[in-house]
């Protein structure tokens, strides 16, 4: 069986897309874990379907790096809007279902700006926030981001004592460059290293900043693929909602490949 998919990425954040309306995509975890494999596949941080959904435009089905079916990912739903228009299923703005409920958007040439899910809670810790935007992220502040070795804390957090038994989590370091401006870098469970850029963790971070730092309801964050904007509507004690996330997605290249 040969599969045509196509390869977007939104701020680095790059994404297997396929055109899946007719449900017959073979999501085995073993060939999505190979489709996704940077030397033995097409390389992808994750791979999206797009199926049809009864009263939306599409159902956007994510799975993470490793094969898994995952958890809401922001950069993927940015892409899988641009793929949706670029397969004539919507134009200017659209409104689609994913795993953690409905979304919308709107895009242009240049963005795409995507309403992110409410977010109800920000646990404060000395150290860290956590709290969940469609993914769960932890949130630590450091003074130089560029200095901080990615990988091997955000590895150990992930899999540690506090969040491991819970099936893990995100791990995002923050640095504050100025006001309503910070810069991030995240470790992603699922992908299990760091990437260019996280949607979900640019919301947690920002909605994180605003609770400790922040007097605007607009962040400019800078991710190591680029930038992305987060604003919203702050209701008190931790709850925010009308939260869109925006920034560039676009097409790099389309081919088939084997399923086999």
């Amino acid at each position: 069986m040969q599969i045509h998919f196509f390869k977007y990425q939104g701020t680095g954040n790059d994404f297997v897309m396929i055109d899946d309306r007719t449900l017959t995509f073979p999501a085995r975890k073993e060939l999505v874990e190979r489709l996704c494999d940077r030397r033995f596949g097409i390389g992808g941080d994750g791979l999206i379907l797009i199926q049809p959904a009864e009263g939306y435009d599409f159902r956007m089905v994510y799975f993470n790096a490793d094969g898994n079916e995952g958890s809401m990912c922001g950069n993927g739903g940015r892409c899988a809007v641009r793929f949706a228009a670029d397969l004539g299923i919507c134009e200017e703005e659209t409104r689609f279902i994913a795993v953690d409920g409905i979304h919308e958007a709107t895009l242009s040439d240049e963005v795409i700006s995507l309403k992110m899910s409410d977010v109800s809670g920000i646990v404060h810790y000395e150290d860290h926030d956590f709290l969940n935007t469609g993914s769960p992220h932890y949130i630590t502040y450091v003074e130089n981001v560029a200095a901080v070795p990615v990988f091997e804390n955000g590895k150990a957090i992930r899999y540690g004592e506090q969040y491991g038994p819970e099936g893990g989590t995100n791990v995002n370091f923050v640095e504050v460059k100025e006001e309503n401006h910070i810069r991030i870098r995240t470790y992603e469970r699922g992908v299990e290293d760091e990437t260019y850029s996280c949607g979900t963790g640019a919301t947690a971070a920002v909605l994180s900043y605003y609770t400790r730092h922040g007097s605007g309801s607009s962040v400019n964050v800078e991710v190591e693929g680029g930038r992305l904007n987060v604003r919203f509507e702050s209701k008190g004690n931790g709850m925010f909602s009308d939260i869109w996330l925006t920034g560039p997605a676009q097409r790099v290249y389309q081919g088939e490949i084997s399923a086999e």
